[in-house]
């Protein structure tokens, strides 16, 4: 029964990768249906990201009361519904409110998740899980670039994830007691877990007075911001600025997150080897050398695979960044720090691909990679700040 539940988390985490990269990759074609200009794209990703914020901020509560199944079986129909509206939207206005509904159900799924795969299962399940994500975000791309290419549409591409998500709404209902089975059993750390329970609700905690944390949330406002930015604008710089057509953009970012797919997998046996914080280091230069291959005057068979690259480069920082936290921390701040880590990681991918665009609409699209460039020496910059801080402590 606990595999069983397990492969419905992980079709559940693809279904929550899915909708993550479509807007990138249909907004080229969505741009000229609703004459809006290029960084529109970015508003509509900043209202996503505010109400995935909003829903990780109260899913805590809503957990405890209702169980991960109802409240994923929940999320996943709002994402759903969300996708639907996204295909019969007639204005733009409309693609705002749709919008918040995909940011409200997105959020719950994610924390949801992610919480429930720590507390029930081994720590390896984690890396996989984010792998899982990683072959949802791939997908997403490649049935728009599809149906744009078949002159279907960005709606008909739309409406095909809608309805897969619909499917796994199917899934999760018939699953719901299987959720409460594996509920009953005892949490393998209820000490700890109950060390951490305690220390979150505790008001006179500061997570901010500790050394290195402030470094830290930077460090995962960059990089969610990085990533999120490259999935947005990546198509529309390929359109504009390399003279590309809309559904082999579509695609080529796919590739992008097929190379984050592909390095997380890869990333859960080579920390067999090498430690959380080399992966990260070894990232980060990695993607570096991506972005700035896009720069170089290379021929165009060049950009394909320093797309893939810079996807490999970004594949182990996030979940080695997770796994770092109680290293850096501890074990007992770490439940509180985790939390103030992934909501600057949600502020990252809020403003930071908003930003990106509205610079573009006034200067140009071509700007994208130099931000991309800004953001990974930040990071690079953050993450070994903390390691000697915290080495000299």
């Amino acid at each position: 029964m606990a595999i069983l539940l397990l492969i419905i988390i992980y079709l559940a985490f693809i279904s929550l990768g899915l909708p993550d990269s479509i807007l990138g990759a249909a907004w080229p074609a969505m741009q000229n249906d609703f004459q809006a200009p290029l960084s529109a794209a970015g508003l509509l990703f900043m209202v996503v990201t505010s109400g995935t914020i909003l829903s990780s901020l109260l899913s805590g509560r809503v957990l405890l009361r209702y169980g991960t199944g109802r409240v994923t079986l929940v999320s996943c129909f709002l994402t759903a519904a969300a996708l639907f509206g996204f295909f019969i939207s007639p204005t733009f206005l409309w693609l705002i409110f749709f919008s918040i509904v995909l940011g409200l159900g997105a959020g719950s799924i994610d924390t949801g998740l992610n919480h429930y795969v720590a507390n029930h299962y081994k720590a390896h399940h984690m890396s996989w899980l984010h792998c899982f994500w990683g072959i949802g975000a791939t997908a997403g791309p490649v049935i728009m670039a599809y149906h744009i290419s078949s002159q279907e549409g960005w709606r008909s591409g739309y409406l095909t994830l809608a309805i897969l998500q619909f499917c796994l709404v199917l899934i999760l209902f018939i699953s719901l007691p299987l959720w409460n089975l594996k509920r009953k059993q005892p949490a393998h750390s209820s000490g700890e877990e109950a060390a951490s329970i305690e220390a979150a609700s505790d008001p006179g905690s500061h997570p901010f007075r500790i050394k290195g944390v402030k470094l830290a949330m930077l460090s995962f406002l960059f990089y969610v911001g990085a990533e999120a930015a490259v999935g947005l604008w990546g198509s529309s710089y390929f359109v504009h600025v390399k003279g590309m057509d809309p559904s082999t953009a579509a695609q080529y970012i796919s590739f992008y997150y097929g190379g984050i797919t592909v390095g997380r997998l890869i990333t859960g046996f080579v920390n067999f080897l090498a430690s959380s914080r080399m992966l990260i280091l070894s990232g980060q230069l990695i993607s570096l050398a991506g972005i700035i291959f896009l720069l170089l005057p290379l021929p165009d068979g060049f950009l394909l695979p320093a797309l893939v690259l810079i996807g490999l480069g970004f594949a182990p920082i996030f979940p080695c960044m997770l796994h770092e936290t109680p290293v850096r921390f501890g074990a007992r701040a770490s439940s509180v720090i985790m939390g103030y880590q992934i909501a600057a990681a949600y502020v990252g991918s809020a403003l930071i691909p908003a930003f990106i665009g509205l610079s573009a609409s006034f200067i140009s699209i071509a700007i994208f990679p130099f931000f991309i460039i800004m953001l990974i020496l930040g990071m690079l910059y953050t993450s070994e700040k903390i390691h000697l801080s915290l080495k000299h402590k």
